[in-house]
């Protein structure tokens, strides 16, 4: 299986680039990664710009789940549950999009096979970049029995 992750902008900030380095390296002991960053729209583009932008870089991934604030609420053990699920029903690739501060466009959430929330609370996309790497890999070592879930 490939994760793809696809977010607008650059993660600037060096702590949370060598955090986001960091469980992109352990995640990729269980599963192929790519990351694709998307240019931000100037301000007078808006989100159906990013959006276009988002959709040419899909390739022809069959499931996409965006990180939407109305997604599922899940737990790290729900997670790993789904991760398993789409491993066993041989998904061979799922793009993970984030998109830009104005949200995504109509286009790309009708796009999504399924959404996720990280949090009711706000983060940064930068700090969500971090998060959602964080727990795929800790759903991986749920899955495989590892201490680091603990």
């Amino acid at each position: 299986m490939k994760f793809r992750f696809i977010w607008v902008g650059k993660t600037r900030d060096k702590n949370y680039r060598a955090l986001q380095d960091e469980y992109l390296g352990r995640l990729g002991h269980f599963v192929k990664c790519e990351i694709v960053e998307i240019k931000d729209a100037l301000p007078h583009e808006g989100k159906e710009i990013e959006g276009k932008r988002i959709l040419d870089k899909l390739n022809q991934s069959p499931f996409v789940c965006l990180l939407d604030v109305e997604g599922s609420n899940l737990s790290s053990p729900e997670l790993a549950k789904e991760v398993e699920k789409w491993q066993n029903a041989g998904t061979k690739e799922i793009t993970f999009i984030i998109g830009g501060a104005e949200g995504v466009s109509s286009e790309v959430a009708q796009r999504a096979s399924d959404r996720l929330s990280l949090s009711f609370l706000t983060l940064t996309h930068e700090m969500a970049r971090v998060v959602l790497l964080e727990q795929l890999y800790r759903a991986y070592t749920i899955i495989k029995g590892f201490p680091y879930q603990k």
